[in-house]
């Protein structure tokens, strides 16, 4: 794998011969990936294999992962999808390494986009963070520049946050207007467009995809590593936001997204305002995450409530819609077309398959875990999380399954070139080497070391 990176980093997959390569779009042999399993997440699988085995090796593939973050990071503190080492294309970001070297002209041509849609900046500092932890006695040249730009990306991760705690799907540097956008409850609009606005919504709080979990557990990430008390109150304001953004009766869950008056809002031409079963089961389980976190029982005050909502929401037992309309609470769906649908059938084909209309969405787990805390308290929940940590590598790394068996597997599957090639998914088709393969086997032969040690 390090002979096939660039730079240091990697994209998703490869085609064997090298001549085909992409993230989750085509990508060229100067670009690697930052969302997840890219370039963060192979430096993640790397760190593990050197803390295993301590072999000099897999820290030094750690640092050439970090070190091409540290190159591609944005002057907004963040990362793109992407970053492109062709020294004609990069000219297209204005990086961090650029700020005193350019006009502020020519700055303002250039993209300068942190992106928190998928885990992209997130992981990226959650790596950076675990990698400093590993060589924070390090003096070597990459190193120290690799824990500066570590701290100025938390630095802006903080900076982006919203007075009431939200964060934007993307951040541009520039902070807010606090006047646009006021600290108060979410509510239903009064109105809003029934066909797609084709409003810019790069700016509009989300919790699609996790992103709102992965700045707050980002945070709490740095506050633990660092000792920083402005990552952990960043971290609970953005607890508090959640609390903020559940929606009133007769449907109080959460939206995928909101507008800056905290009204849920379009995002793309399929996804309408609407109250959302997957983004609110992750809420909830946030909610109790925090719950266990500070003790503060106002983070599972709200959870009552929403369950209720989902019990008399459901399609049938155990099926909920995604999306519910605002007000009626009647499923509904979305097309590139821009217009609400009210069956699946009236979808295209291709929005039929391409995104999940209906599914358990994982409400009833949510509502166990909620019932389990309530039932054994903070302190138990506590007491086991502890026990999890420190109870011995044996019975951790075994969890899941077979792990001899699983082992056996991986080392079977591995070619006579180092590699794990295997076969096309969706969206590709052939033989491919790709990232979450190798990171997967990585983490078995890992877990599997641990035990026999």
């Amino acid at each position: 794998m390090r002979s096939i990176a660039t730079e240091g980093g990697y994209l998703w997959r490869y085609s064997p011969d090298l001549k085909t390569r992409a993230g989750e779009n085509d990508a060229t042999d100067t670009q690697i990936w930052i969302q997840p399993p890219g370039t963060p997440s192979m430096g993640m699988a790397f760190l593990r294999a050197y803390e295993v085995t301590k072999d000099a090796r897999y820290l030094d593939a750690a640092r050439g992962a970090a070190t091409a973050l540290a190159t591609g990071q944005l002057e907004s503190g963040g990362w793109d999808y992407l970053i492109d080492f062709n020294p004609k294309k990069s000219t297209a970001w204005y990086r961090r390494s650029d700020v005193g070297k350019i006009s502020a002209a020519d700055a303002a041509k250039r993209k300068n986009i942190s992106t928190y849609d998928d885990d992209n900046t997130q992981s990226a500092l959650r790596f950076l963070l675990a990698y400093c932890d590993v060589t924070k006695q390090s003096k070597q040249p990459a190193d120290v520049r690799i824990r500066d730009a570590r701290d100025y990306g938390l630095a802006k991760l903080l900076a982006a946050q919203r007075p009431n705690g939200g964060w934007p799907q993307r951040w541009n540097g520039v902070q807010v207007d606090p006047k646009e956008y006021p600290v108060q409850p979410a509510r239903f609009p009064k109105s809003y467009p029934r066909e797609y606005p084709k409003e810019n919504y790069m700016g509009y709080y989300t919790l699609n995809d996790n992103t709102h979990r992965d700045c707050v557990m980002t945070l709490f990430d740095a506050a633990k590593r660092l000792g920083k008390p402005e990552f952990r109150a960043a971290a609970i304001k953005g607890g508090d936001f959640l609390l903020m953004a559940q929606l009133p009766e007769p449907q109080p869950a959460w939206a995928q997204q909101y507008n800056p008056q905290l009204e849920p809002a379009w995002a793309r031409a399929f996804e309408p305002p609407s109250v959302c079963s997957g983004e609110s089961v992750g809420v909830m389980r946030l909610l109790v995450d925090l719950y266990i976190e500070t003790g503060d029982k106002k983070y599972i005050e709200p959870l009552p409530r929403a369950i209720a909502w989902f019990k008399r929401s459901q399609l049938s037992p155990g099926l909920w819609a995604r999306m519910y309309e605002l007000g009626t609470n009647t499923p509904i769906y979305g097309d590139r077309d821009g217009k609400i649908k009210y069956r699946v059938e009236d979808l295209s084909p291709e929005r039929q398959t391409g995104y999940s209309w209906k599914s358990d969405y994982g409400v009833d787990a949510a509502i166990a875990y909620y019932e389990q805390v309530k039932a054994d308290g903070r302190d138990a929940m506590l007491k086991k999380r502890k026990g999890a940590a420190t109870g011995g590598r044996r019975g951790r790394a075994g969890a899941g399954g077979d792990l001899e068996s699983r082992t056996r597997e991986a080392i079977a599957a591995l070619d006579s070139q180092g590699r794990w090639v295997s076969s096309g998914g969706r969206r590709v088709s052939g033989e491919q080497i790709t990232t979450s393969a190798f990171i997967g086997n990585v983490n078995t032969l890992c877990a599997y070391l641990e035990t026999v040690k």
